[in-house]
């Protein structure tokens, strides 16, 4: 038997629930539930590598590297015929005559039923993956709805998501949730040391990552900082009493910006307590020091209005609203 690998750093408890199935016992369809960042679409992509993959093994993780389904999903291409990715929402789509796989990358409701009806290629599994899953309109949704209800057989769906909130409660029970935990900061830096920074980079954005890598990426300049930056300086001028201009929360930003401003509510009640309280955002320490102490109990009270528009950040209400709720808070007006 060929000697297999999952080269997902960390994560145990998803590798241990996955680690005690079979190709028989596998679900048809599961949710990856998490903060963003922390490894839920690798996860996903190396299952689907598992599953495809044409090396013999009992269970459902590893996969050779070396046979030829393993050779056309490779660690990041996706042209496997048996496999199908798409990212962001998903839009109904119209009623056009079916297609074969990866002949579009605009992929609507539509087309993923229309895919589900297709025999597999290689005549085992065929593994879809949503990535960031989310349904511009209900009817979107329920276009999906048939396959959950009545899956084809050797089908497996894989959705991922940071805000599982936002999706109807009618997909959600359908699916097998795994929620994925926040990484260790050994296996963040681990991670980054991966993707080409060097060890004093990968140690800074693991102190930073908060379980992250695409916090602690976006701490380290990549395409995420400027809305890190631009969260931070709103908040800043919000706590100095100042009506910023310009707003960071739009629809795609409401879930890290909340988040973001929660770890700065709690770094600044660490910095006014005298115990030497452990920080985060460790970059704006000095800046968090110059603001006026807050104590604990009133900066328990903002954590809780920021986790309540975390809520409504769920729903279909306006982000500038949410953004609202929390300035009023920080401001000492909510």
């Amino acid at each position: 038997m060929s000697e297999l690998e999952f080269d997902v750093v960390g994560l145990d408890g998803p590798k241990a629930f996955f680690s005690r199935l079979t190709k028989g016992t596998i679900a048809h369809g599961y949710l990856f539930t998490g903060a963003q960042g922390i490894g839920k679409k690798t996860f996903a992509r190396r299952l689907a590598q598992s599953l495809l993959c044409e090396a013999p093994k009992t269970g459902v993780l590893g996969y050779d590297g070396t046979c030829a389904s393993c050779k056309l999903v490779g660690k990041t291409d996706t042209k496997h015929p048996d496999l199908l990715e798409s990212a962001g929402a998903l839009k109904i789509g119209d009623t056009d005559s079916p297609l074969g796989f990866h002949e579009t990358d605009d992929m609507t409701a539509r087309d993923l039923v229309r895919q589900l009806s297709l025999q597999s290629y290689a005549g085992g599994f065929r593994v879809f993956i949503l990535g960031d899953v989310d349904f511009a309109t209900h009817h979107a949704a329920n276009a999906l709805l048939k396959f959950f209800e009545e899956p084809p057989p050797n089908v497996v769906m894989l959705l991922t998501t940071a805000t599982p909130g936002r999706l109807l409660t009618t997909i959600r029970s359908r699916l097998v949730e795994i929620r994925f935990p926040n990484l260790r900061s050994a296996e963040v830096e681990a991670i980054l040391l991966r993707q080409g920074f060097d060890a004093a980079q990968a140690h800074l954005g693991a102190s930073l990552s908060q379980g992250s890598v695409g916090r602690a990426v976006a701490a380290l300049g990549g395409e995420d900082e400027q809305l890190r930056g631009a969260v931070a300086e709103w908040f800043f001028a919000v706590v100095a009493g100042r009506s910023p201009e310009q707003t960071w929360a739009t629809r795609e930003t409401l879930e890290e910006g909340l988040e973001t401003l929660k770890t700065l509510v709690r770094d600044w009640i660490a910095v006014g307590v005298a115990s030497g309280a452990p920080v985060l955002a460790v970059d704006y320490v000095p800046r968090l020091k110059d603001l006026a102490p807050v104590g604990a109990g009133e900066g328990s009270a903002i954590l809780g209005k920021i986790t309540d528009a975390q809520r409504l950040a769920r729903t279909n209400v306006n982000p500038s609203m949410v953004g609202e709720v929390v300035r009023m808070a920080l401001s000492g007006k909510g």
